[in-house]
């Protein structure tokens, strides 16, 4: 696909955004639903994959792999938005904090066993390393293990290894939330 738009097609020229809408058509969901199981936040995910989207239009030119690419940039962005985040939660008090936001919290006694459900796995997974979760997620999304060696910087054949521990970590932290 690269040598479709590569040389000198840049952005803003016919070869290059009729590749580019091409890409978008193809990735722009799946990366927003990867973002938004990731984050456990819609809104954000979708602002996420529409700026690893806006980067590869800048950028100008198409990347050897660009699903890849792709969900790397929007996993760095998701990176950058939680250290932001974390920053400006250390400088709020819970008072302040109260007084901010206007989303009111989510009720505890939730009825629904499907709600239930995605509550456990999200703190299951919000137990385990930020990478076992971005593999069981990218590989749940359907990713290949060469991309998901691209976009999470692994070698390849590492990958069905890494990918085996995360399950079994899964496994045991949903199985304790069970428990609890």
């Amino acid at each position: 696909m690269r040598s479709a738009v590569q040389g000198s097609h840049t952005a803003g020229e016919p070869e290059f955004d009729a590749w580019f809408a091409g890409q978008f058509r193809a990735h722009f969901t799946r990366i927003c639903r990867i973002m938004d199981r990731i984050s456990g936040e819609p809104a954000l995910a979708a602002d996420l994959a529409q700026e690893s989207f806006i980067r590869l239009y800048r950028r100008g030119e198409a990347p050897a792999a660009p699903a890849a690419w792709l969900i790397s940039v929007a996993m760095n962005l998701f990176r950058n938005a939680r250290s932001r985040r974390q920053r400006r939660a250390q400088l709020l008090t819970d008072a302040r904090g109260e007084a901010t936001l206007s989303d009111p919290a989510e009720a505890a006694d939730a009825t629904l066993a499907s709600a239930e459900t995605r509550r456990r796995v999200r703190r299951a997974l919000d137990r385990l390393p930020e990478r076992e979760q971005q593999l069981l997620l990218l590989r749940a999304e359907g990713y290949a293990y060469r991309e998901i060696a691209q976009a999470l910087e692994l070698n390849q054949t590492s990958v069905g290894t890494l990918l085996a521990r995360a399950r079994a970590a899964f496994r045991e932290a949903y199985e304790d939330e069970q428990a609890s």
